[in-house]
């Protein structure tokens, strides 16, 4: 199985991949969010043989969903309506700023973010701890 994870944002959307094994998640690209985005995720999913979408689920400290969170499930429906595969969502929280610890370059850290969000999915999928 290979999966695709996404941090969805208004302005950018980053895309992570996982190894064919499902074990281990890399960052993939960050495309702008704009009216053709789900074309280029749809080739994305098509060129890397995507089995399974994972999608970050924005909540706040609370547990509640954040005013994006609306934007998410629109994007999850259409998505799923584009491309035909099971669209998981994994909570993210405050994946950005980890990302933004771990590297320099502001460039991919939306994509940083959702290989994150993909390796917080594969660890309790797989029953691994996340370090």
């Amino acid at each position: 199985m290979k999966y695709l994870g996404i941090d969805y944002g208004s302005k950018r959307i980053g895309l992570a991949t996982s190894d064919d094994g499902g074990e281990f998640a890399f960052p993939l690209v960050v495309l702008e969010n704009k009216n053709n985005v789900l074309d280029k995720v749809k080739e994305i999913i098509t060129n890397e043989k995507i089995d399974i979408i994972i999608l970050g689920e924005s909540l706040d400290y609370k547990g509640k969903p954040n005013t994006i969170m609306k934007d998410i499930e629109k994007f999850k429906i259409a998505l799923k309506n584009k491309v035909g595969l099971p669209v998981h969502l994994e909570p993210e929280f405050l994946t950005t700023a980890e990302a933004e610890r771990l590297q320099e370059d502001s460039v991919n850290l939306d994509a940083s973010a959702a290989a994150l969000i993909l390796k917080s999915y594969l660890s309790k999928k797989n029953d691994r701890k996340i370090f």
